[in-house]
Order: structure tokens, then sequence, then C-alpha cells
């Protein structure tokens, strides 16, 4: 499990009342969190329960209705214009982005480059980093994930693991402050998953912050220090694993992890 984090330093990452409506329909009604660092959360809940797109709006990648995102004590800069609220200043999310990691389920890798070129894109053309000294931490993270030996190949000639691990490698290489993942197993057929988990388990005993939507129960349950289940754009259970997964738990969560058999 993941160590217990420092209640007294400030949030890594802090949100506060996201919500998010797509048309009449509201996806998120509210959600507020902390993740100090160190933070393993498990985010769960059934699907459309609203865990992926808040995700997305931590990241930028859809824009809340309202709320706060602040990452290490910077808060992203917001601004209504023609009636919905924008970012003030593209270059700070352009950058906020570089510092929060994300891992989709469909892993996103440029078919077009190698494993290596997709790794050091980011770190050369974003944050401007010497080609070198990117391909030499490129090199050091494909060995992390257990990979070394594909930098050449494109991602058609991976498998699915494979080609998640280089996409957490990819993310890694921007030497973000918080790792979000977005289902990383759930494209990988079942004998492919256990690889990709014991990644993010090392990473998690390294003491990297992480938010994890999942549908994992065992990573929940012996890797988070908390876990949060989601039901229809609210937090209805939140707290540490021992705790959310004991019989006092909300009946909607018991019903949900009854679907897992867990």
């Amino acid at each position: 499990m993941a160590s217990a984090p420092h209640l007294s330093s400030a949030p890594r990452l802090s949100v506060r009342n996201i919500t998010k409506s797509f048309g009449t329909h509201q996806v998120l009604r509210g959600i507020s969190l902390d993740a100090h660092d160190g933070d393993v959360i498990s985010l769960l809940g059934a699907s459309g329960s609203g865990k992926s797109t808040f995700l997305r709006c931590i990241n930028m990648l859809e824009i809340a209705d309202a709320g706060e995102i602040v990452v290490d004590g910077e808060t992203i800069a917001m601004t209504q214009r023609g009636g919905r609220m924008v970012p003030a200043d593209r270059g700070q999310v352009d950058r906020m982005r570089s510092e929060l990691g994300m891992v989709f389920q469909s892993f996103n890798l440029w078919s077009h480059m190698t494993i290596l070129e997709n790794i050091i894109e980011g770190p050369v053309h974003v944050l401007k980093r010497p080609r070198a000294e990117c391909i030499a931490e490129a090199e050091a993270l494909l060995e992390k994930v257990g990979i070394a030996g594909k930098r050449h190949a494109y991602p058609a000639h991976l498998s699915g693991g494979q080609q998640q691990r280089a996409a957490i490698a990819r993310s890694l290489a921007m030497k973000p402050k918080v790792m979000l993942f977005d289902e990383p197993t759930s494209a990988l057929d079942p004998e492919l998953v256990g690889e990709v988990l014991r990644v993010m388990r090392a990473l998690a005993e390294e003491g990297m912050t992480m938010l994890v939507v999942t549908h994992e129960m065992s990573f929940a349950r012996t890797v988070s220090n908390r876990v949060i289940f989601m039901k229809s754009g609210e937090i209805d259970c939140d707290g540490a694993p021992d705790t959310v997964f004991a019989d006092g738990a909300s009946p909607a969560f018991r019903q949900f992890i009854g679907n897992f058999g867990g």
C-alpha cells in the first residue's frame, strides 16, 4: 500500500467543486479532492458515474463549467467567454499539462514514431531539453518499465501491455508532479493486465502521486491509500481502502463491488 501522505503539507493537487454538463446532462456535480505527495487515489464507479470526465477536467482536456484546479500551489486561471468558462492563459494550460501526466486506456502513442521517439517528443519539443539528455533518460525509463529492447520498434509491433508501458514511460519523461491514469488496463487482454499493474505498483512504492480510474479491485485495495467511489457525478464514499471496502461502505458501493466478486 502507498505510504500515508504528510497531512501538514500543501496538496500537490487540489480540486474544488468541479461541475460539468454535456447539454442537459450533468456529469459532475461539485467534486472536490486533495492529493498530497505520495497519495495513490483509486477512483471507482460504474460506467457513466463521471470518473473519466473528472480526470479529463483536471487535465483540461474537458473544460469544467465551474470549480477550481490548483497544481502544486498554482491555480489554473479561467475566464468567461461567450457564456462559458475557458482558460485565461493557454500557455499556462500547456505548462500545467506537462505537470499532470495522463495515461489513457487506448495508449495514444504516435504510430509513425518509434517507441523511443514517442518518449522524447515531449521533453525535446515542449520542454526544450537537449536531445541527447532526453534520449538517455528515455532509455532509462524504458528499462524501468521493462521494454528496453523495444526502443526502436513502432507501436504496431508491440503488445497492448507493452504499448501501455511505453505510454507510462512517455508520461514520466515529462517529470510530472501527478500522474492521472484513465482505466489503463481496460483495453488489455487479461493476461497483459498484470505487467501494467506491476509498473504502477512500483511507481506507487517510489512515492509518485497518482489518481487512478480503475476497475482493478485488487489494486484499489492493496496499492491505494485512498479509495473514492463515484455515483451519478458525486462522491458516494471516500476513505482508506480498509474502511471503504468494509461493511460500513454504502449500499451502492457494496452492490458495485459485488459485480467484481469483491
